[in-house]
C-alpha cells in the first residue's frame, strides 16, 4: 500500500518537492554543525587554556567522525534502497532494510563503544595529541563514548523518516537535540564549570533527545514503515545490499579521519600544537558549507531513488540537473568569501592572536579547491540515489585514500607545514574533475530501463 505522503514524490512538481523536502533537511543541518561547532566556540575561550583545550577536542575528531561513519553505513546504503522499494510499492521490502538497518546500527554501537574505550590513549596520542593536550582529549571522548548508541541511533535512523518524504519530521529530530546541545553548553561549561567534561556531556544528552525523537517517530503510525521487533530480526541478503551501497558514504566519512590523522601528524611534526588546533578551525569553517549541502542532497536523494524506482527517468534527470546546479553555486559562493575573510572566520573560535594569523594565512589556500567541490556532491549524491555502489565508491576513495593521504605524506617533505594544507585543494580539483567525467559517461546508461531491472533484481 502506498501512503499519500510518500506518492507525492512521483507526482507533484520538481522544485516545489526539493524546496519541500531540502529546505528542512538543510536546517536540520545547519543547525546540527552547531553540535561541533558550538562546542569549539565555547571551548576555545575557556579561560587561560582555551587554545589548548581546543586542540585536544580537536584530536578527538576521527573518533567521533568514525562513530558518526557507521551510522551513516547503515543509513546510507538502507534508506535510498527504501525510497526505491517505496517507488516499487513494496512497502514490506522496505520495513525489512528498516529493520535490520537498526538492528545493524545497535551492533555497531556495542563494537564502537567497547574498541575507543580500550585503545583510546594510544589512539589520541597517534592522532596528533600531545602531553600538553592528551588530558582534553581524553575527558572529552570518555564522555562522548558514553552516548554512541545514541548517536548511531539519531543520525543512522533519521535518513528513514527523509525517505519517507516527512521532511519536517527529520529536521525536528536534529532540532531538539541541537538547541539542548546549544542551551546546555554555557551552562555546563561556565555557570557549572565543567570546561570540556561539560562541552561533552551536554552532547551526550542532546543525542539522546534525538534519539529518542526518530524512534518515537518510526515505530507510531505516522511513520508509513514501521520498525517493530519482527522487522528486526536481521536479514543477511538484505543486509548485503545495504552495506553494499552504504560502503561509499562510510568510506566518505570514515577517511575523515584517516585524512585527520595523517594531517595532524604532519602538522604536530612540522608546526607544532598550534598548527593541529588551526586543522580543527579549518574543519569547522568547512563544516559551516558541507554540512548544509549535504542536507540539501539527503533532502533531494528521495526524490531521485523513488523516481527511479517509478522508473519516471524524466523526473530523475530534472531532479538531478536541478540539484548539481544548487550545490556548485553554495559551495563557490561561500567558500570565496571565506578565502576574501579568512581572519573573520578565525575569530569565531579563539582570541589566539598566533592562531588566528596562522588560520588566516592557510585557510585560502586549504579551502581553495573546494570552490568547485558542490559539483562533485552533487554528482556523488546522484549515484547514491541511484543505486550505484561502485562508481560511488570509486569516487570517495579517489579523493580521499588515493589522492589526499599520499600527497599529505608526501608535499611536507618539500614544502614544510605548507605542504600538508597544498594537499587539499589538489585532491578536490582532480576528484571533482574525474567524478564529473565519470557522470557525463554514465548517465544516460544507468537512466534506462535495463539498469533499473538489474537493481531491481539484485535487491530481490
Amino acid at each position: 500500500m502506498q501512503t499519500k505522503q510518500d506518492g507525492r514524490l512521483g507526482t507533484e512538481k520538481i522544485g516545489k518537492l526539493m524546496l519541500e523536502l531540502a529546505l528542512p533537511s538543510v536546517l536540520a543541518q545547519i543547525v546540527n554543525v552547531l553540535y561541533n561547532i558550538v562546542d569549539r566556540i565555547y571551548i576555545g575561550r575557556i579561560p587561560d587554556v582555551g587554545s589548548l583545550a581546543l586542540t585536544g577536542v580537536g584530536v578527538t575528531f576521527p573518533i567521533i567522525t568514525i562513530i558518526s561513519a557507521f551510522a551513516g553505513f547503515a543509513s546510507g546504503g538502507g534508506a535510498p534502497l527504501a525510497a526505491i522499494a517505496l517507488g516499487q510499492k513494496n512497502r514490506e521490502r522496505a520495513e525489512k532494510i528498516l529493520g535490520s538497518s537498526t538492528s545493524l546500527l545497535l551492533f555497531f554501537s556495542v563494537l564502537l563503544t567497547a574498541f575507543f574505550f580500550v585503545f583510546q590513549t594510544p589512539l589520541l596520542y597517534l592522532f596528533g595529541a600531545s602531553d600538553n593536550t592528551i588530558g582534553y582529549a581524553s575527558t572529552y571522548i570518555s564522555i562522548y563514548l558514553v552516548g554512541t548508541v545514541f548517536v548511531e541511533l539519531a543520525v543512522g535512523l533519521n535518513t528513514f523518516i527523509s525517505c519517507q518524504g516527512h521532511a519536517r519530521t527529520a529536521m525536528c529530530s536534529v532540532l531538539i537535540g541541537a538547541v539542548v546541545n546549544i542551551g546546555l553548553d554555557p551552562v555546563f561549561i561556565f555557570v557549572l564549570h565543567m570546561g570540556v567534561s561539560g562541552a561533552a556531556l551536554a552532547t551526550v544528552l542532546s543525542q539522546a533527545l534525538s534519539a529518542a525523537w526518530v524512534l518515537r517517530f518510526l515505530t507510531s503510525k505516522k511513520s508509513g514503515i514501521r520498525l517493530s521487533l519482527r522487522t528486526m530480526k536481521p536479514d543477511f541478503a538484505i543486509l548485503g545490499s545495504v552495506m553494499a551501497l552504504g560502503i561509499s558514504p562510510f568510506i566518505m566519512s570514515a577517511t575523515e579521519s584517516a585524512i585527520t590523522i595523517v594531517m595532524n601528524h604532519g602538522l604536530q611534526t612540522y608546526g607544532g600544537d598550534l598548527y593541529v588546533g588551526s586543522m580543527t578551525i579549518l574543519q569547522s569553517v568547512l563544516q559551516l558549507i558541507f554540512v548544509p549541502v549535504n542536507g540539501f542532497t539527503n533532502g533531494v536523494q528521495p526524490i531521485i531513488s523513488y523516481n527511479f524506482g517509478a522508473g519516471q527517468f524524466d523526473r530523475v534527470r530534472q531532479t538531478i540537473r536541478r540539484m548539481i546546479a544548487i550545490t556548485f553555486t553554495a559551495t563557490f559562493v561561500y567558500v570565496v568569501f571565506a578565502m576574501l575573510r579568512p581572519a573573520l572566520f578565525a575569530g569565531l573560535f579563539t582570541t589566539d592572536p598566533e592562531l588566528i594569523a596562522i588560520v588566516a594565512k592557510v585557510l585560502p589556500v586549504y579551502i581553495a579547491g573546494m570552490a568547485i567541490f558542490g559539483l562533485q556532491s552533487g554528482v556523488q549524491s546522484s549515484f547514491l540515489g541511484l543505486g550505484q555502489a561502485k562508481i560511488s565508491l570509486f569516487i570517495a576513495l579517489l579523493r580521499k585514500v588515493i589522492l589526499l593521504i599520499p600527497l599529505a605524506l608526501i608535499l611536507p617533505h618539500f614544502f614544510g607545514v605548507m605542504g600538508v594544507y597544498y594537499a587539499e585543494p589538489i585532491a578536490d580539483v582532480c576528484s571533482v574533475v574525474t567524478a564529473v567525467t565519470l557522470f557525463l559517461c554514465n548517465i544516460w546508461k544507468i537512466l534506462s530501463k535495463e539498469t533499473l531491472a538489474k537493481v531491481t533484481h539484485t535487491e530481490a
